[in-house]
């Protein structure tokens, strides 16, 4: 039997030996990929912005003596667990809107609502209570901070929608999978500030950059069926339209940094960044889509080189 065929209990597009088929019982396989548990690449990078966030907010608090380690460390567990509670609600979500596209996608008619092995119902209940899991977690920050997170849910409402009325669902992509570098300012100082908000563009930026890689799987089968992406609307000029979103995140992520103070080891993170992000640019190949999920996913890697410049900056200062 093929690890892929219908009788696998596998998807199509995600690993075939990842931990979710060694540890869960197979009835729990579909709920793990309607979360996505199986592809930790989302819930990273969601995670990336709240903890760049994070890490900048705590450089600005221990310049004014509020920096707290337990709090930093604390927040940080936070943002991880939300990220990966919220994102399997988003997929779950994302997957109820798209059934019907979904079934007409070769990449993804495999999926747990598609393929039929869950139903409508089932994932409904299965959203909601990872959505109530996200609001534990968002009910240990502060006021500010709780009505903040909240606030992100009409743009995540929006998202999956975007593909059907605009060439740019890569952009309400960014401002959704971006959130997290206001939430993480927000949970030290109860506001907001021009650095997080700078730090939020940056984050958008890089999403849009990202996204439009992975995008370029789905290109032909999206003509097919009508579904809208920057990766049909930029084409072969993608790779200079990657040089101004990946430029762009550099440049605003430099504008947060100058904004908030931080050391020069933050600096050296971003500049290590930036060469990864031009190597992505100067090494993809928009019609191997394998190698455009690889470079998707290696936006991890970048991510974390941002957060440990900032951890750098704040333990080296």
């Amino acid at each position: 039997m093929s690890l892929h065929s219908p009788d696998s209990g596998r998807v199509a597009d995600a690993p075939s030996d990842n931990w979710v088929y060694r540890v869960l019982p197979r009835p729990a396989w579909p709920y793990a990929q309607l979360a996505r548990w199986d592809r930790p690449i989302g819930w990273q990078l969601l995670m990336w912005p709240c903890f760049w966030s994070a890490a900048l907010a705590a450089n600005v608090a221990r310049d004014i003596a509020l920096f707290s380690l337990p709090q930093f460390l604390f927040h940080l567990l936070l943002f991880f667990a939300g990220a990966v509670a919220m994102r399997g609600a988003g997929c779950t979500y994302n997957d109820l809107v798209d059934h019907e596209i979904d079934m007409a996608v070769a990449r993804t008619r495999s999926r747990p609502l598609p393929s039929g092995r869950v139903t409508r119902l089932q994932a409904k209940v299965f959203m909601v209570a990872q959505a109530l899991a996200g609001l534990v977690v968002l009910l240990q920050f502060n006021r500010f901070t709780i009505g903040l997170g909240v606030a992100s849910l009409a743009i995540v409402a929006i998202y999956p929608f975007a593909k059907r009325f605009t060439d740019w669902p890569q952009v309400v992509l960014g401002l959704a999978f971006s959130w997290g570098a206001l939430m993480g300012w927000a949970a030290v100082f109860g506001s907001l500030a021009t650095a997080p908000a700078v730090l939020y563009a940056a984050a958008i930026a890089w999403t849009v950059g990202y996204d439009t890689i992975y995008a370029h799987q789905d290109k032909e089968d999206d003509a097919l069926i009508g579904v809208r992406s920057t990766a049909r609307l930029f084409g072969d000029t993608t790779r200079t339209w990657l040089i101004g979103l990946y430029g762009l995140t550099v440049l605003l992520l430099m504008l947060a940094y100058i904004l908030a103070g931080v050391g020069a080891f933050a600096y050296a993170g971003l500049g290590l960044a930036a060469v990864l992000l031009a190597w992505q640019i100067v090494t993809l190949d928009i019609d191997d889509g394998e190698q455009c999920l690889a470079l998707f996913k290696f936006n991890n890697v970048v991510g974390l080189i941002v957060f440990l410049g900032l951890v750098a900056a704040l333990a080296f200062a």
